[in-house]
C-alpha cells in the first residue's frame, strides 16, 4: 500500500488535504509533519514503502518544501512528489525536473480537481508492488519485495532475519516455510539463506559469498544452489 507523507505548517491544511486523499484511496495510510523533524528524517531515510509525498512550497521558519524534496531525492528516487504552491509557472519548471516532481498544484486554481487527479494517476501506475505480509506475536510486516535484498537464519535467536536497505525484521519462521511467503525472484541460495536474485550484482561461488546492488558482500552462497540462482 502506498503512504502519504504531508508536510504543511498549517493545521487546518493538513486536514483538508487528508479529507482529500481519503475521497480517493479511503484506507490510506496517511502521516503528516509540520516542520522538519527527527521523525520526518526517519521517514524520509526508510524507503522500504513507495510513497507519495505532499509537500507545502512555503513552510514556517524560513524552511522550503524544496529543502524537503533535495532530502528525499537524496535517498529516494522511486516515491513521487506533490508540492502545492502558490508560485507561478517559471518555478515550476526550474524545479520539475531537478527533483522529478510528479506535479505542482496551486492551492487556489482547481485544487480539489487537479489533486485528486494526480492522485489517481500515481495510483494507478503499474508499479512492482507485490509485498511481504506477515502478523503473528504482535509482529505486523508489509515490506515491498523489490526491498528485501536477502533473508538469513539467525542461529542464536532461531529466527530469521530479513534485510532491506534500510532495516533488519526478525520472524519466527523457517527457511522452507517463509519461501511460500515469496515470489520467483527469491532463492535458497543456502542452507540458511534466501537471496532476491534481482538484487544481486555478483556471484562468487569459488569464494562462496554473492555481493548485493547495494555494495554489501555476503558469504551465503552454495555451489549446491548454482543452477536456482543462474536459472531466470
Amino acid at each position: 500500500m502506498v503512504k502519504f507523507i504531508i508536510v504543511d505548517d498549517e493545521a487546518k491544511e493538513i486536514e483538508y488535504v487528508k479529507s482529500l486523499i481519503r475521497e480517493v484511496a479511503p484506507d490510506a495510510n496517511i502521516v503528516s509533519f509540520s516542520k522538519i523533524n527527527s521523525e520526518l528524517k526517519a521517514e524520509i531515510g526508510n524507503t522500504d514503502a513507495h510513497k507519495i509525498y505532499i509537500l507545502d512550497i512555503e513552510l514556517a521558519n524560513k524552511v522550503s518544501g524544496i529543502t524537503i524534496a533535495k532530502l528525499i531525492r537524496e535517498v529516494d528516487w522511486e516515491s513521487e512528489i506533490i508540492f502545492i504552491t502558490n508560485h507561478d509557472k517559471m518555478f515550476e519548471s526550474t524545479h520539475r525536473s531537478v527533483y522529478e516532481v510528479f506535479d505542482f498544484i496551486e492551492k487556489f486554481h482547481d485544487f480539489d480537481k487537479r489533486f485528486k487527479k494526480a492522485l489517481r494517476n500515481i495510483l494507478k501506475r503499474n508499479f512492482d508492488n507485490k509485498m511481504f505480509k506477515y502478523s503473528a506475536n504482535n509482529v505486523d510486516l508489509n515490506i515491498y519485495y523489490r526491498n528485501i535484498l536477502y533473508i538469513f537464519r539467525d542461529t542464536e535467536e532461531r529466527k530469521l532475519v530479513i534485510v532491506t536497505p534500510n532495516n533488519k525484521y526478525k520472524v519466527s519462521l523457517n527457511i522452507k516455510d517463509i519461501m511460500d511467503f515469496l515470489d520467483g525472484r527469491f532463492v535458497q541460495c543456502h542452507r540458511s539463506c534466501i537471496v532476491n536474485k534481482n538484487r544481486v550484482e555478483e556471484m562468487n561461488y569459488k569464494d562462496g559469498y554473492f555481493v548485493l546492488d547495494t555494495g554489501e558482500k555476503v558469504y551465503m552462497l552454495s555451489k549446491m544452489n548454482r543452477k536456482l540462482m543462474e536459472n531466470d
